[in-house]
């Protein structure tokens, strides 16, 4: 049974709303004023909050930017009741992240399926979408069918990429996300002697060229595909239009895209504080999870010596000391540029101490 926090001042109002839901087999939340509701919101996590504008204490207005800026609230799905049908009042209601907007008095057909529609679309948004060329797909045919997103393109064009070329060069206006669809994709930045840092190994389901996007200026670093890969293009109208025009598509759309902000944080952290021994088997741990799919002994993607080591943060020769001591370890095999792990508890084991 779905929980719908009401809050509305007006007593007559709140309990024949309230009624209404309860015969719809909701379970109704009540508060008297913007205050009481936001302290129910916090501790009750409603699935949804129906809320009148004009109210004492602390206004609709009030209520939804209190609960916006709270994590554990903030995806609740936020309908505003009021009396008011000024078309300014839904457009700041809007403009402060409100998912609709119903004018007092209603028909009881028109709060349902109101209230149906947005529990719907907010379970949808939840899932996110399989991290496939088919999922991104959906995820974006879903959101171009809602109002907010209606001029989100349809055409999304495919480009194949060979091994060794380029997709995009750090210092680049991007105009466009790219999402990998099969194929594997490095990105690296240059330091003023010329010498590369890989930043990032990338594969199916992963985004290229956001962060650039996001801060409307220039790539941070570079991109090259490793093997052939084919990525989908996302043109940047289209991505702003997910992450600026509404909220659950944007709550989803930050998640997915920020989720490598805690690997690269990582990432640094083992840099800084780790000895080359276990910098290198962190970095085959994470290729192995990333890219071995059934096989946890394969690393799922072949990668020079010089690029692991600016993975690691080390000299190539010292790489390469390195992995001849865990293969006389047994950790791992070495054939050639293949790499597989023979002993994945061990290497753990190191990766940790």
């Amino acid at each position: 049974m779905k929980t719908i926090l009401l809050i509305e001042d007006d007593p007559d109002m709140r309990e024949n709303t309230a009624e209404i839901l309860e015969l719809a087999n909701y379970r109704v939340l009540k508060a008297e004023n913007g205050k009481r509701g936001v302290e129910q919101a916090k501790k009750e996590l409603p699935d949804l909050v129906l809320c009148d504008i004009m109210m004492p204490e602390l206004d609709g207005y009030g209520v939804l930017h209190l609960l916006s800026r709270d994590q554990s609230t903030a995806e609740i799905p936020f309908i505003f009741l009021s009396a008011k049908a000024e078309r300014s009042d839904v457009r700041k209601g809007m403009d402060l992240g409100a998912d609709d907007y119903l004018t007092k008095p209603f028909e009881e057909s028109e709060l349902l399926n109101a209230i149906e529609g947005r529990l719907k679309r907010s379970e949808l948004f939840r899932k996110g979408f399989d991290q496939s060329l088919e999922g991104l797909e959906h995820f974006m045919d879903q959101a171009r069918g809602l109002a907010a997103l209606k001029d989100i393109s349809a055409d999304r064009k495919t480009r194949t990429f060979t091994k060794k070329e380029p997709i995009f060069y750090e210092g680049d206006e991007l105009r466009s996300v790219y999402f990998i669809n099969n194929g594997k994709v490095r990105t690296y930045k240059m330091n003023n002697d010329g010498k590369e840092l890989v930043t990032g190994l990338q594969g199916p389901g992963s985004f290229l060229g956001h962060l650039a996007i996001l801060e409307g200026g220039r790539s941070a670093e570079s991109a090259e595909a490793l093997e052939d890969t084919e990525v989908a293009i996302i043109p940047r109208e289209d991505l702003l239009a997910l992450m600026y025009r509404d909220r659950d598509v944007s709550i989803r759309f930050i998640k997915m895209l920020t989720q490598e902000v805690h690997e690269k944080e990582k990432q640094l952290l083992d840099l800084a504080y780790a000895s080359v021994r276990q910098r290198v088997a962190q970095a085959l741990l994470r290729l192995r999870d990333r890219f071995s799919g059934d096989d946890p002994g394969h690393l799922g993607v072949r990668i020079s010596r010089e690029d692991l080591a600016t993975i690691v943060g080390t000299a190539t020769e010292s790489l390469i000391r390195t992995l001849s001591d865990l293969r006389g370890e047994g950790l791992i095999e070495v054939q050639g540029r293949d790499i597989r792990i023979r002993d994945g508890k061990g290497l753990e084991k190191l990766a940790t101490n």
